[in-house]
């Protein structure tokens, strides 16, 4: 029988008015050792590039009047043509307050493609011909509103590349963190044994690895009953 064939590495492009902004934090610590063993890669591309006229305009006044501006469709779309053409089968994402919570599920979903495609708003937001049109996918990060897309991109893409295959050290890493198994992380302790008058709880210092998953698990399900009800009701 043959060997799978070797995995694609995953692929993110981001479409940005502001691609100086990076690898920014994705190029340090995990996401910045993977990016340069080539275990993903990232590539920033100015939705400038494909405006036209003398100004350059990326963005009009919203229709029907109102406050700010509006990104333009005709502008977006290609932007997103030239960095997604035929083929790509890489999902199309907008950053954005409105969108769907970003969750665990979602970035696991996500490690398993072939990448992303993420389109960073900026001013009052997109024109929704554009959104509809290129099927783009609306995430958010958090019920508040930030100056653009951006940060909510290397947000999206820290979370997904360190569940990479090869990022993180141990290949359990992330399995037993918050949101895994939908609960909250239990508590963590290491040396020294006493500190500030706090012991390490004794049940972690048993060798009792039964006794230990218990505790861990009451834990978590405590942690997770006083801070996110919201979790067990799921």
């Amino acid at each position: 029988m043959s060997a799978p064939a070797p995995r694609s590495p995953f692929a993110a492009s981001v479409l940005t008015l502001y691609p100086e902004m990076f690898p920014g934090p994705l190029g340090l610590s995990l996401s910045g050792r993977a990016l340069a063993e080539g275990l993903w890669s990232l590539e920033a591309l100015d939705i400038r590039a494909h405006a036209t006229g003398r100004h350059r305009n990326v963005d009009d006044t919203p229709a029907g009047g109102g406050p700010g501006m509006v990104m333009r469709a005709d502008v977006v779309a290609r932007a997103i043509d030239a960095a997604s053409p035929a083929g790509d089968t890489r999902p199309r994402i907008l950053m954005s307050p409105r969108g769907r919570p970003l969750d665990q599920r979602r970035v696991r979903d996500l490690v398993e493609g072939p990448g992303a495609l993420i389109l960073c708003g900026r001013f009052e937001g997109v024109d929704e011909r554009v959104i509809k049109a290129r099927g783009l996918e609306e995430i958010s990060i958090g019920d508040y509103v930030l100056s653009g897309g951006e940060l909510g991109a290397m947000v999206l893409l820290d979370a997904v590349v360190r569940l990479l295959p090869g990022v993180m050290g141990a290949a359990d890493s992330g399995s037993e963190e918050s949101f895994e198994g939908g609960l909250l992380e239990y508590p963590h302790y290491t040396r020294p044994r006493e500190w500030e008058g706090r012991s390490i709880p004794p049940t972690l210092l048993s060798g009792d690895h039964a006794a230990i998953a218990r505790w861990r698990r009451t834990e978590a399900e405590r942690i997770t009953r006083e801070r996110r009800p919201d979790l067990l009701d799921r």
